[in-house]
């Protein structure tokens, strides 16, 4: 059973919630270990340095990223009043998606299962 009134559970809750600038792409069709690549590249980089390391990397899931930094960059700005000149990677992760399984035909009746990975990625950043 809970301890006191409603709205003095909710008020605890909220004072213990994050308050750095984040953004979360759910479901993306990348799998965690292709998108960790390009994660762990700019982990702890300050915001320019990391925007030009996700133009001119190759893989697919940089352009994801990109686009959710750039994410975040917007939510520091609008809803923390940072300025986007001061502001780090300070974490980015992904974690694992719902799978879709797909069957292939293949020789003499068999059927192989091929699994479509995806992943949830959220990269926070923090002001220096």
């Amino acid at each position: 059973m809970a301890k006191g009134h409603r709205s003095r559970i909710k008020r605890e809750r909220n004072a213990q919630k994050d308050t750095r600038p984040s953004a979360t792409l759910s479901y993306a069709r990348v799998s965690v270990t292709k998108a960790c690549f390009v994660l762990d590249a700019i982990r702890g980089k300050d915001v320019n340095a990391a925007i030009a390391i996700l133009k001119y990397n190759p893989r697919y899931a940089s352009s994801l990223i990109l686009k959710l930094l750039q994410s975040a960059i917007a939510n520091a700005e609008n809803n923390n009043g940072m300025s986007a000149e001061n502001l780090f990677v300070e974490e980015c992760y992904a974690n694992k998606g719902p799978t879709m399984k797909r069957i292939k035909p293949r020789a003499q009746g068999r059927a192989y299962r091929i699994e479509h990975r995806m992943s949830h990625i959220t990269v926070v950043l923090n002001e220096r």
